[in-house]
């Protein structure tokens, strides 16, 4: 008997996949090497201006409290820039030795009251499930189909619209996230990564502690605060936007490609200069969903290497803010659409509930 032609799709179909694999693998090689210098330099242009920026709070707060907001803020962008590291060093990828990521990790994963061990856990789920609809819920965004949520119960309906209100999900949630949800360890979790959130923990209790007798409490507390909102509220924000935009990739099962989950799911987010730095080249996402091993100091000239990286969903800074109102896959018509969008077409199939046979 012969072979199915639908059979024979299929493997044509995988042998293409394979093939468009090892062709990046073969781009990409040469940037995934850590660099020694970059990565020291790296450490030494945000460690240091994190450092001094908490002098100058010492020595501003007996002036005015007020006077120290604006470097309380500027921090805050200085710990986007460690986060990044301490994302790296998760990855094993910002430096050779395997020690000395596990050390700038977890001082960096201090800076940013996140445990180091249980986070990298949870984010290579992330980049192993992303853009799986089988497999969603840990290290993503919460996100329901359309079909989902028209056939959830409406207690679950009015939870999902509170969790993706942009003031809950960009300005509430990421503090909660990292200040008290970081605090407990992952049930699924295993010993390793369970333990890290206990020494983060404790940790966390020591340099809380140690600051306030500096500081003094409320003004440690105020800066802290401040420092963390804003690098938490723009953490957060670099992670939806890369993901959530309308023309994201999202599949079921044995329809998941890695590759077109990397190239069609995390967007090319084009940020001015500045904004770039700061956010340590996190915008050029598709490389990292390619190779997540792929330090960041080398994500920009991987880009700008071959036309095949430069096929990715640009975002530029003002066209994003448009995905703020994205809520919900789309699976039909493959995109993400708002709630108004929902709305409007479960108006036109009340008045049309029957689809228009057009094949007679």
């Amino acid at each position: 008997m012969g072979t199915h032609p639908t059979e024979n799709l299929q493997k044509t179909t995988q042998k293409r996949k394979r093939s468009s694999k090892r062709e990046w693998k073969k781009l990409v090689a040469e940037f995934q090497q850590p660099h020694t210098g970059r990565a020291t330099w790296q450490l030494i242009n945000t460690l240091v201006p994190i450092f001094a920026i908490w002098v100058s709070i010492y020595f501003l707060k007996d002036v005015s409290l007020w006077l120290c907001i604006p470097p309380a803020v500027l921090g805050g962008l200085f710990m986007v820039r460690a986060f990044i590291i301490f994302h790296d060093c998760g990855h094993g990828s910002f430096l050779k030795s395997k020690r000395a990521n596990s050390i700038i990790g977890f001082i960096t994963g201090m800076l940013t009251f996140t445990p180091y061990r249980q986070w990298s856990w949870e984010h290579a789920r992330h980049h192993a499930t992303n853009g799986d609809l089988d497999r969603r819920g840990i290290g993503d965004i919460w996100t329901l189909t359309v079909e989902e949520y028209v056939s959830s119960s409406r207690r679950l309906q009015l939870s999902y619209r509170f969790i993706r209100n942009p003031i809950i999900l960009f300005v509430f949630a990421p503090i909660v996230l990292f200040v008290i949800l970081q605090r407990f360890p992952n049930s699924k979790a295993k010993k390793k990564e369970r333990q890290s959130v206990h020494l983060m923990n404790i940790t966390l209790a020591g340099w809380c502690i140690g600051m306030s007798m500096i500081y003094g409490f409320g003004t440690w507390l105020l800066m802290q605060f401040t420092m963390m909102a804003v690098a938490a509220g723009f953490g957060l924000w670099l992670f939806y936007v890369q993901h959530q935009f309308e023309d994201t990739y999202w599949a079921s099962g044995k329809e998941w490609d890695y590759t077109a989950a990397a190239m069609e799911g995390s967007s090319y987010y084009n940020l001015p200069k500045i904004l770039q730095w700061f956010s340590g080249n996190i915008g050029y996402h598709h490389i990292h969903h390619l190779n997540p091993m792929i330090p960041n100091y080398n994500l920009e000239r991987c880009h700008f290497s071959h036309p095949f990286f430069q096929q990715a969903p640009e975002l530029r800074f003002f066209s994003s803010l448009k995905t703020i109102k994205l809520r919900l896959w789309d699976e039909v018509n493959g995109k993400m659409i708002s709630f108004r969008e929902l709305k409007r077409q479960l108006a036109l199939h009340e008045k049309n509930p029957l689809p228009v046979n057009t094949s007679a």
